[in-house]
């Protein structure tokens, strides 16, 4: 998974921050291509501090970060990272007295869209994509949560922009409207997301990052990472204390991860067992 510095959407070397004592993202090197790009980890691994990083938020204490071939350690540079990049954050900061359609036009303002015309056609038309169009002039205050996280999505949807960098960007929304996500992150040119979720990542994406304690422990495409456990996994009727993680299922056997045993019945593996098989090896 090497791309070119020229070409990557997304390029990063021994990229490295800390909050006090905390060293949260740990010497993190990587290249995208385009299409979307999956960040998975437990909680605390240091997912949404590397994505404000990519999001020009924060500035990295020790090595570089390229996005789109642009250098943001520069100001002028920066800036234009900005104009081409659209950002989510995990909790996004809206303005409850606004409406949907202020805040995306106040956000285009930001991008510096100085012709007014455009920008309405432009907000109407992202409200719309994320299916915000009959509560556009509504105060955010009155909205569910998850009105409120397609409010932030149409943000940053805001102009075309050539890289997504979006934190759980399917967080409060039902399964009608993670269809509709899915629809408009394939249609972009670059995303990266994080996730909890390994579903969204089969679904969605490329290429997959698997991330823990602020490190990238595997890097590759989802059907690689559940090859990890390829021969691992088994199913029996009765729990294995062998196995070094086991659960219940739907129809009532039990799936184990681990060695099996002589005349186990293996069976093949998920992106779930990859990741649980990953997860186990780094806190080893």
């Amino acid at each position: 998974m090497t791309t070119a510095l020229s070409t990557a959407p997304v390029h990063l070397e021994a990229v490295t921050k800390s909050f006090g004592r905390a060293r949260v993202v740990d010497e993190v090197s990587l290249s995208t291509g385009r299409g979307v790009i999956g960040l998975l980890g437990p909680n605390g691994a240091g997912k949404t501090t590397l994505l404000r990083m990519l999001a020009t938020v924060l500035a990295p204490d020790a090595g570089s970060v390229r996005l789109l071939g642009l250098d943001p350690s520069d100001p002028a540079q920066r800036t234009e990272a900005r104009r081409r990049l659209g950002y989510l954050p995990q909790a996004p900061a809206l303005y409850p007295g606004f409406t949907p359609f202020d805040l995306v036009d106040y956000v285009a303002v930001l991008k510096e869209h100085t012709d007014r015309d455009w920008r309405r056609q432009e907000t109407r038309r992202v409200l719309e994509a994320v299916g915000l169009t009959d509560v556009m002039h509504r105060r955010i205050r009155r909205l569910s949560g998850g009105m409120r996280q397609r409010v932030g999505l149409a943000a940053a949807l805001v102009g075309d922009p050539d890289l997504l960098v979006l934190d759980e960007p399917a967080t409060g929304l039902d399964p009608d409207q993670r269809l509709r996500l899915r629809s408009l992150l394939t249609a972009a040119p670059t995303v990266v997301m994080s996730t909890h979720d390994v579903s969204e990542v089969a679904a969605l994406c490329q290429s997959v990052y698997v991330m823990f304690a602020g490190r990238i422990r595997f890097a590759g495409t989802p059907a690689e990472l559940a090859a990890l456990a390829s021969g691992r996994v088994w199913e029996d009727d009765a729990q294995d204390p062998r196995a070094v993680r086991s659960w219940a299922t739907p129809t009532g056997t039990y799936r184990h991860l681990g060695d099996p045993p002589a005349g186990a019945q293996v069976v093949a593996p998920t992106l779930d067992d990859g990741y649980l098989l990953l997860a186990r090896e780094a806190h080893a």
